[in-house]
Formats: structure tokens, sequence, C-alpha cells
């Protein structure tokens, strides 16, 4: 992999690109991948084209999802111009299927035969889907708690599937555990630069869909910030190849219940608050390893983090449902209560334009009761 290396998050130290090496052996922080000089003294863009891709790609086609107006919500919050970003219609059902392609097309480059990974769901799904494309073997650690039909679409592409009881911490020990004593590659999408790197591609589709109008203000439910940071490299890639003057103001939302980023946003000092339970699991991580590069694009960007009630993620994925015929799971939800909240709290004024990434498909997790 001579077109790709890696380079830590905080203090830029590199390393050659492998499947293996997931922290800084000098400060101990999270990596991102770097690309090779271009022959002219600069740095590739790193702009995701199969130039910068393995070359046996692994895809299911994901990316190219729909951008929609949301008229009808959008004039109840007084906001004329309100945008979803379908993020669900990705093979899997959620946009984790953007960082897994890229992930798992490196780990099929080099020559992996097995992977582990942990997840509420979502992940473990779409790493279990491009295994199988891949015809790599997959252990997906998942809490006995996650929904029942993300843990039969992880047993449906054939992974092994290892419940674990305990909070989301237990269910990463036990698959780091099993990593170690199996000698497999531990395929972290908590962790991997390379899925990281691809959710990327969501920037650089936000530019293509709306050109130089790209909306101001993008709002994303954010858990280990992968989709947060990636859309940010992206973004930053754009503004300074020309495509785009100016980056749109990123915001990170998080259920009051389990609130790290909020936390750190508000005071870096303190530490991290004790974790509750939340109905959005996407989003349930009380320790984010990619913590510091979450508030750097925040503040890169002049965007904040909000929290929302577990009533106001319900009410909305009912609202979206029922008033735009879109039908998201709650991690999804939280981020439309989110817009709500940042609109009454003045971060977004009504002559704004919002664009919020629906990540997940409500029919991966607990159908919404019904109200009368």
């Amino acid at each position: 992999m001579s077109h790709i290396g890696l380079k830590c998050s905080e203090c830029s130290a590199h390393y050659d690109a492998d499947m293996l090496t997931l922290h800084c052996e000098l400060c101990g922080n999270v990596l991102d991948v770097s690309y090779a000089d271009n022959g002219d003294g600069q740095q590739s863009s790193g702009m995701p084209t199969p130039l910068h891709q393995p070359a046996e790609a692994i895809s299911l086609g994901e990316g190219g999802t729909p951008t929609v107006a949301l008229r009808n919500l959008g004039k109840a919050l007084n906001a004329g111009m309100l945008f979803a970003k379908l993020e669900m219609m990705n093979p899997t059902g959620s946009f984790k299927d953007r960082g897994t392609a890229m992930m798992m097309s490196v780990a099929r480059e080099s020559g992996v035969e097995e992977v582990v990974e942990d997840s509420s769901g979502n992940a473990g799904a779409s790493v279990a889907a491009y295994a199988a494309r891949a015809g790599i073997r997959a252990h997906i650690f998942a809490p006995s708690s996650a929904p029942a039909a993300k843990l039969e679409q992880i047993g449906v592409y054939g992974a092994t599937t290892h419940r674990i009881d305990g909070d989301r911490q237990a269910v990463t020990d036990a698959a780091m555990e099993f990593a170690e004593r199996n000698g497999m590659v531990y395929a972290s999408h908590n962790l991997s630069p390379y899925f990281t790197e691809g959710t990327k591609s969501f920037a650089y589709e936000v530019v293509e869909q709306f050109g130089e109008e790209v909306p101001q203000h993008i709002v994303i439910p954010v858990g280990n910030g992968s989709l947060l940071i990636g859309a940010h490299i992206g973004f930053k890639e754009l503004l300074h190849s020309g495509r785009l003057s100016a980056l749109p103001k990123l915001h990170a939302i998080q259920a009051r219940a389990i609130m790290p980023l909020v936390s750190a946003f508000i005071d870096e000092s303190k530490p991290l608050p004790a974790a509750g339970s939340t109905i959005a699991g996407g989003i349930a991580v009380a320790n984010p390893p990619r913590l510091r590069q979450s508030l750097r694009v925040l503040r890169d960007t002049g965007g904040t983090a909000a929290t929302v009630e577990e009533q106001d993620i319900i009410r909305w994925q009912r609202l979206l449902a029922q008033r735009e015929g879109i039908f998201v799971e709650p991690t999804s939800a939280a981020a439309f209560a989110g817009v709500e909240a940042l609109i009454e709290g003045g971060k977004i004024q009504a002559d704004e334009s919002i664009l919020v990434a629906a990540t997940g498909f409500g029919l991966k997790d607990a159908i919404p009761a019904q109200q009368d």
C-alpha cells in the first residue's frame, strides 16, 4: 500500500499503512490516513478516487445517497431551507457502509482472512456484509441488548455473532481480547483510520449535490465521530482545491444520557460524565477515542455540540415519518431533534440553510409505539 500511509492525529508521527497499527507508538493517540507525494513535492489531495483506493476495492454500491428538502418540517421549525441526506439508503441501511468499504478494501489488499469488530449494530452489520463480499470471515461482538433486527442482520451475512452482556465498553473489551488471543485483525470502526477516511465521501457528495450553495449548517448525530470527522476532512480538501468557498458549520448532537463530546465542548478540563442509557444506541459511546478530533472539527468550523432528551428523540422519529414520509432510527432522529434545539438556542437562524445526516433506517431498530 505504497499509495497511503498513517499519521498520528495529535503528534503527526508517520507510520507505514497496515491493518494492525491503530495507535501512535509515541503518544498513544489514534491515526489518520496520509497520502503519498504526487511527484511534484506536494501531497495528493486524498479525494476518494480509484487512485487512492486499494487495487481491489470492495464495494456494494455505497454512497450516492439522495438529499431531499423537508418543506413540511422546515416550515414548522421556521427554517425554510431544511434538507436531509438519506444515508439510510446505503446498502446495509446506514452511513457506516462508506467507512466499511474503505476499511475492508484495505483488509482485502493486505491479505487479511479474518476480522473482529465490535458494534452496537449498524457497523457490525456493515462489516459483516462487506466481509462477505471480500471473502473474509467476520466475528462481530455486539451488546445482548442491541435491537434484534440489527443482530439478525449481522447473522444473515454469515458473520459469527458474539452477544455480550454488560455496557458498550464491555463489548469492546471482549472483542479486543478475542482478537489478541486468536491472532486476528481488530477491524474497529472506532479506531481504524481507513474507516474514517471512507466517510469523507459524504462531503464530496454534498458539494456535488448543492454546488456553491452548500448548506450553512450540517447537523450530525455523534457517537465515535467518524462521520463528523470524515465530513470535515472532505470539506477541507474541497476548500483547499477551490471547489468550496467556505466551510459549513458542523454541529454534533448527542443524547443527554451519554454526552462526552458535549461535556468536553463545554469544558475540556472536566472528567467525562458518567454514562446513562439512551434509545439512540448508535451514539451511546461514553468514551470515544476520537474525542479530541471531534472537538477540533467543531471549533474549526464554528459549529457546536448539543444534547437532546429521550422524549424528543422519539417525538422526532414520529414527526419525520408522519410529516415527511422518512422513517429513521432513533440515532438519526436525535439529529433532527438537535436542529430544533439549535434553532431555539439561537445557534441557527431562520434564514440559514440546514442539512441533517439521516444516518440509519428505522426498520433496523425497535418500532416506536403508536400514539392515539
